[in-house]
């Protein structure tokens, strides 16, 4: 038993040495720094490597420390708010052109007969005087004739006119001034033939835009002859959409969208000169029928009749257009004052496009009104519209009775 408590107290005083032993090698191994890493050994991470530091590292105070040394928070995504709609400054309303509301279109060239009166007096007081003297003989005719030839209605329709004239003056003895007045009247009428169809194709069509294609020559006026037309469809309350294909000109399309503010008509464009048109009329009519619009106006390029390349451009516009939806209106824009050679443009472009309309423009400034039976004559389509002044509403519907009262005075 002894033997047993000696060997017991042998091996606890062993143990309490071998455990000072160690805590003291642990002790000596704290107090110095760690072994540097031996190179090429690639050491993981170990637990506490990105501890915060100890609390009795030194302290930094606020001044001291940089704002780069701030961790940037991560704000949680907003809320999405609802949109707003910003009230405008008065400077910007200020600077908002005012729409304009053009003028009625019922009785434009009623209104304007006076102006179209002075300026075509040289046909129809021609004839009336001529007609009204006591004795008409062969000379008078010759100067009947040279009266309608110089007004441009064209030999065809001059001959004719005078056939019928003689036969009246002759059978009938016709003399009174009110006698010589109606007759003229009626056969100039006849001339003009009020039974042609001077309707607009601008009615909407099913789910799409109608769609109009004005052209003509460099100097008819064109451009602005699209803006006034504008005008006229605002006034019957029709949703229009401008078309600024002439890419050409320079600031063409900045003329056209002008046109367009006035009245609160959208203007589709290229704002690259020199770009293509027959693209810019595609796009034309395909926003028109995003915006389920009633009509499409679109400017052309001006060109010359004779510039085969020219034509056959415009050819390739119509041609793209007609890949969106057909084009239901051709209008051909002439300068009255230009006479015989309109009639020669007005035969070219018939042969590239289908001509469906003429718009006759500066007919207040010609005595040569005849025009409008020579075209109709060669082309055989009418003439649906008239511009008769500088005015933004200075463009009508044709109307042939007030045309030929016009003539008349």
């Amino acid at each position: 038993m002894e033997t047993l408590a000696l060997l017991i107290g042998l091996a606890v005083l062993i143990a309490l040495a071998l455990g000072g032993l160690v805590a003291g090698l642990l002790r000596g191994r704290r107090g110095r720094p760690p072994a540097p890493p031996r190179p090429g050994t690639d050491y993981l991470p170990g637990v506490g490597d990105d501890a915060t530091p100890p609390r009795d590292a030194p302290k930094r105070g606020v001044q001291d420390v940089d704002v780069l040394d701030r961790p940037t928070p991560t704000a949680p995504a907003p809320t999405p708010a609802a949109p707003t709609v910003e009230e405008p400054t008065t400077a910007e309303l200020e600077e908002r052109p005012t729409l304009e509301r053009p003028a009625a279109v019922a009785g434009r060239l009623r209104r304007l007969r006076a102006r179209l009166a002075r300026s075509n007096s040289t046909l129809g007081r021609g004839l009336l005087d001529l007609l009204s003297r006591d004795h008409v003989d062969e000379d008078t005719w010759e100067e009947v004739e040279e009266t309608l030839l110089a007004a441009d209605i064209g030999v065809g329709p001059t001959t004719e006119l005078i056939d019928r004239l003689r036969t009246q003056v002759r059978v009938d003895g016709v003399k009174d001034t009110q006698q010589v007045h109606d007759l003229v009247r009626e056969e100039l009428l006849r001339l003009v033939d009020p039974s042609m169809d001077r309707s607009l194709a601008v009615e909407r069509l099913g789910d799409r835009p109608a769609v109009v294609l004005v052209v003509g020559v460099n100097g008819t006026g064109k451009t602005t002859t699209v803006g006034k037309l504008a005008r006229v469809l605002v006034a019957e309350d029709k949703d229009v959409v401008l078309g600024a294909a002439d890419t050409f000109r320079a600031a063409a399309a900045d003329q056209l969208q002008t046109w367009g503010e006035r009245v609160g008509v959208p203007t589709v464009r290229s704002h690259r000169d020199g770009a293509d048109p027959a693209s810019v009329a595609f796009d034309a009519v395909a926003a028109a029928a995003d915006l389920e619009a009633d009509v499409v106006l679109i400017d052309t390029a001006g060109r010359l009749q004779n510039k085969a390349g020219l034509m056959d451009e415009l050819g390739k516009v119509k041609r793209v257009v007609e890949k969106r939806s057909p084009v239901d209106e051709v209008l051909l824009v002439l300068d009255a004052t230009t006479g015989q050679n309109g009639m020669r443009q007005a035969t070219v472009f018939s042969e590239v496009v289908n001509i469906t309309g003429i718009v006759l423009t500066k007919l207040d400034g010609t005595a040569k009104g005849g025009i409008v039976v020579a075209v109709q004559r060669e082309l055989g389509v009418p003439v649906k519209l008239v511009g008769l002044g500088e005015g933004p509403d200075d463009l009508a519907p044709f109307d042939a009775g007030d045309f030929v009262d016009a003539l008349l005075n």
